[in-house]
C-alpha cells in the first residue's frame, strides 16, 4: 500500500477507487457482475454497428458514419472507466498508479468532450437533412463527414488538456482514497494538499464551455428543424420527421441535462449532492448512452433493422444446415 496513507508528508504515488462509498461488503460483487454485464452490453452492442458499417457497403452514408464514430468513441470510454472498478469491486483491487491515474481521468473527460461534439454534428446533420433536403446531397458528402469527425476526434483532446496541465501543477501529499468509480478531475481535486479552488472554478469553466458551445447548436437546430416539420402538410411527413429526431432527442437528453446538473451543483455550496446521489447520477449519464444507443439504432432504423433480420436468417439456416 502507498504511504501516502500514513503520513502526510510523503508524496501520493497512487490512489484508491474507493467506487460508491458507504456500499455494503456484501454487494460487492453484485455491482461487480452488474458493472460487467453493462461493460459486456457496450461492446457487443457497439461492435455490432462497427461490424454492420465494415460488412454493408450500401450504409457509407454521413449519418452511419456518425454512429460508427460514437460506436468506437463509447467502446473507448467504457474501455477506460469500467475494468478498473469491476476489479475493485470483485477482487478489491482499487489501486491505480498516478500517473495512470491522470492518465485515465485525461481519457475519460476526452471521451466525454468527444461525444458531446459528435452529438452536435449529429444534429448538424439532421438539421441539413430535413431543413435543405435537396441540397443535403452536396452539403453532406462522405468526405465532408468524414472531415468533420476527424476534426472532432483531434479537437476533443484540447479540453482535456488544459485542465490537465493545472492538475498536474497541485501537490499530493496525503488522502489517495478516490470517491468514485473512476479518476475524475473533481475526485482528485479534494486530495490536493494545496487551495484547489482555481483549479476547480477553471475546470468549471471549460467544461460549461465545452457543453455550452454543442448544446446551444443543437437546441437551435432542433429548433429549426421543429419549425421546418410543423410546415409539412403531410401529416406522414411530419410524423417520419419527428420520428427521426425522436431517439436522438431522447439520447442527448440523458447525456446533457444530468451533466449540468452534476457541474453546476459541485460548485453551489448550498446545493451539492452527496456522493453517492453524485457518483450514481455520473454513471447514469455516463454509461446509459452507451448500452442503449445500438440497440435503439438496431430498432428504429429501417436499414439497419433490415440488415439485422437478414443476418439473424443466415445464421439460422447454417444452424440448421450443421445440424441436419
Amino acid at each position: 500500500m502507498s504511504q501516502a496513507n500514513e503520513t502526510t508528508a510523503s508524496v501520493v504515488t497512487e490512489f484508491f477507487i474507493v467506487g460508491f462509498p458507504g456500499l455494503q461488503p456484501k454487494y460487492y460483487s453484485l455491482i461487480g457482475v452488474l458493472l460487467f454485464i453493462i461493460y459486456i452490453a457496450v461492446i457487443t452492442g457497439n461492435s455490432l454497428i462497427v461490424v454492420l458499417f465494415v460488412t454493408e457497403r450500401s450504409l457509407h452514408k454521413p449519418m452511419y458514419i456518425i454512429m460508427l464514430s460514437l460506436s468506437f468513441s463509447d467502446i473507448g470510454f467504457c474501455t477506460v472507466a469500467l475494468p478498473k472498478v469491476i476489479s475493485r469491486y470483485w477482487f478489491n483491487d482499487g489501486y491505480i498508479g498516478f500517473h495512470v491515474c491522470l492518465f485515465q481521468r485525461q481519457l475519460i473527460h476526452y471521451f466525454g468532450t468527444l461525444n458531446s461534439l459528435i452529438m452536435m454534428i449529429m444534429a448538424l446533420d439532421r438539421y441539413l437533412a430535413i431543413c435543405y433536403p435537396l441540397r443535403y446531397p452536396v452539403l453532406m458528402t462522405n468526405r465532408t463527414m468524414r472531415l468533420l469527425i476527424g476534426f472532432s476526434w483531434v479537437t476533443a483532446m484540447i479540453a482535456p488538456t488544459i485542465s490537465l496541465m493545472q492538475r498536474v501543477k497541485l501537490p499530493f501529499c496525503g488522502p489517495n482514497m478516490i470517491a468514485h468509480c473512476f479518476c475524475d478531475g473533481s475526485s482528485i481535486n479534494q486530495l490536493a494538499c494545496a487551495d484547489a479552488t482555481l483549479t476547480n472554478l477553471n475546470a468549471y469553466a471549460v467544461a460549461m464551455f465545452v457543453l455550452l458551445v454543442p448544446f446551444s447548436f443543437i437546441i437551435f437546430s432542433y429548433l429549426s428543424i421543429l419549425v421546418s416539420v410543423l410546415r409539412i402538410a403531410n401529416a406522414q411527413g411530419r410524423l417520419k420527421a419527428f420520428s427521426t429526431c425522436a431517439t436522438q432527442l431522447t439520447i442527448i437528453t440523458i447525456y446533457y441535462v444530468p451533466r449540468f446538473v452534476v457541474y453546476t451543483t459541485s460548485n453551489i455550496p448550498n446545493a451539492q449532492l452527496d456522493s453517492t446521489q453524485k457518483i450514481s447520477l455520473v454513471m447514469f449519464y455516463s454509461l446509459l448512452p452507451p448500452v442503449v444507443n445500438p440497440f435503439i439504432y438496431c430498432i428504429r432504423i429501417k436499414e439497419i433493422r433490415q440488415f439485422f433480420i437478414k443476418w439473424c436468417f443466415y445464421i439460422n439456416r447454417i444452424s440448421q444446415k450443421s445440424i441436419s
